[in-house]
């Protein structure tokens, strides 16, 4: 058994660096389209700013975490194997949306991913629907409310610029230099959501294979009892460090799709879609609801693109994005269902419940 949790918690730490690769989009696509910073000094800032929303969870709980360790499915229901086809099949979904070059939800796979061998093995009724549909608003909210709040930030300096009788093209160099700010506050609150996501789960594996072989001191050690926290702050060092390094090295196709593909990006743009989506993903991360940071951004640089017309949003990238976002979840339930299946019939037991 401690061989399946550990093999399993090396697939979640893989999923991490999957989701800074493909999510390294969000941070940095605007800053670089902009040319506010190179792509490689963009990816390190990105992934230092990352790493730094960690040391939130020294002071507060860390919500999202309990959210995809508790929330979606019943606790009973999960064990290693269980994981292990949630994480096998989120990351071979993840690994084929980034070498398409679709900006996906990783955390969205990760749910669907979850869903699919309770589903499939436990039953229906085994599925937690309040946090589901929880999680499934926010896919619908969460990039209207970027969308928003990138468009009216928008119009204000539009209307700042208006009433100054200033004009964006000679601010360009100051908002390049804001949108140092802005993509650093973007990072950090992508770090404060998306991060936590892997970690809820690898410290639901380590909590119910601990209560499977409680004399067991390797997951005694892993788990630390005495910590007295659902997360323990080893398992939050590492998976910021390599979700940091995962966006350091970055889903270069992904970032071409945002950073170019929806609409033009301007110094202005790229800032005002920045803060809109920091915005959004720090209330649903106080909140402890874990929403996509990709549909967040998405839906911030199609509203700035708005305030320029209808006509200046690339709405055939824009469906092929929200095609990616509809089927993600169904598409990795199946494949971790399926996977969970396999598992079974090789002999994998089923936990009695």
């Amino acid at each position: 058994m401690v061989t399946v949790v550990i093999i399993a918690a090396l697939i979640a730490l893989a999923f991490n660096f999957m989701n800074g690769m493909n999510d390294a989009a969000n941070a940095i696509a605007t800053v670089v389209a902009t040319k506010a910073l190179t792509p490689k000094r963009a990816v390190w800032w990105a992934g230092f700013w990352i790493f730094i929303s960690c040391l939130t969870f020294f002071f507060i709980e860390p919500g999202v975490a309990q959210t995809m360790g508790k929330g979606i499915v019943q606790e009973k229901c999960i064990d290693h194997y269980v994981i292990l086809a949630a994480l096998v099949g989120s990351v071979l979904w993840i690994y084929t949306c980034t070498m398409m070059g679709l900006p996906i939800s990783a955390s969205h796979a990760l749910i669907g991913g979850l869903i699919g061998p309770v589903w499939f093995g436990y039953g229906f009724e085994h599925l937690i629907l309040s946090g589901i549909g929880q999680i499934l608003l926010f896919i619908v909210l969460s990039p209207l409310i970027g969308l928003l709040l990138g468009f009216f930030m928008r119009c204000f300096f539009m209307w700042l610029f208006k009433i100054t009788g200033a004009h964006p093209a000679p601010t360009d160099k100051a908002l390049r230099r804001a949108q140092l700010f802005s993509s650093a506050l973007f990072s950090f609150s992508f770090g404060l959501n998306d991060g936590q996501k892997t970690m809820g789960v690898i410290a639901i594996l380590l909590c119910t294979a601990l209560a499977q072989a409680p004399d067991n001191g390797l997951l005694q050690v892993l788990y630390n009892v005495n910590e007295g926290q659902f997360v323990p702050y080893w398992l939050m060092i590492i998976s910021y460090l390599l979700i940091s390094m995962g966006t350091i090295i970055g889903g270069w196709k992904v970032i071409r799709t945002l950073g170019s593909g929806l609409a033009k990006v301007t110094p202005l743009t790229g800032f005002c879609s920045e803060i809109g989506g920091s915005a959004t993903l720090i209330i649903t991360a106080i909140l402890g609801i874990p929403v996509s940071t990709t549909h967040t951004v998405t839906g911030a640089i199609v509203g700035t693109g708005l305030t320029q017309g209808v006509k200046s949003v690339k709405w055939m990238t824009a469906k092929n994005i929200v095609w990616a976002w509809i089927i993600t979840i169904p598409a990795v339930i199946i494949v971790s269902g399926l996977i969970y299946k396999i598992m079974l019939l090789c002999g994998a037991p089923l936990k009695a419940i």
